[in-house]
C-alpha cells in the first residue's frame, strides 16, 4: 500500500470521527421530526402504541399528541445543535420505553429491532462529548 493511500485513509477516518456525531444527530433529529410530525397530521393512526389506554379513546389521542410534540422539540434542539447531550438523553429514555413496551405486547420483530437501533444511535449522540455545529452540547 502507498504512503498516499495510507495518508488518505488516515484523513478519512479523521473525518468520520470528527463528523460522525453530528452526522447521527442530524439523522437522528431527522427519524424524531419524521415520526413527530405523522403522530401529529394522524394521531388516530398511532394510538395503538399508547400503553395501558384505550387505543379509542380521547386520551389515547392526546398521549400521541403530546408525543408527537416532544418528538419534534427533540428533533429540533438535535438539528439545531442545541443542549444535544440533553435532547439525546431524552431521546434515549422515550426510545427504551418505546423499544421495551413493543417487545412486551409485539415480541422481537422488524419494528421493534429498527427502534432497538435508532435507539442505539440516540445512546451514541448522548455519550459524545465532542459535536460540531451546536449552540450547545
Amino acid at each position: 500500500m502507498t504512503t498516499s493511500r495510507v495518508m488518505a485513509g488516515a484523513r478519512v477516518n479523521e473525518v468520520a470521527a470528527g463528523w460522525g456525531p453530528t452526522a447521527g444527530r442530524m439523522l437522528l433529529g431527522l427519524v424524531l421530526a419524521w415520526f413527530g410530525y405523522h403522530e401529529l397530521v394522524q394521531p388516530v393512526l398511532w394510538t395503538g402504541y399508547v400503553p395501558a389506554v384505550n387505543s379509542t379513546s380521547d386520551a389515547a389521542v392526546v398521549l400521541v399528541l403530546a408525543h408527537g410534540w416532544l418528538l419534534l422539540v427533540l428533533a429540533v434542539a438535535l438539528v439545531a445543535g442545541i443542549a444535544t447531550r440533553a435532547a439525546a438523553g431524552l431521546a434515549v429514555l422515550l426510545l427504551a420505553q418505546i423499544v421495551i413496551w413493543l417487545t412486551a405486547t409485539a415480541g422481537l420483530s422488524d419494528l421493534t429491532l429498527r427502534d432497538a437501533g435508532v435507539l442505539g444511535l440516540a445512546l451514541c449522540i448522548a455519550g459524545s462529548t465532542e459535536q460540531r455545529l451546536t449552540l450547545a452540547s
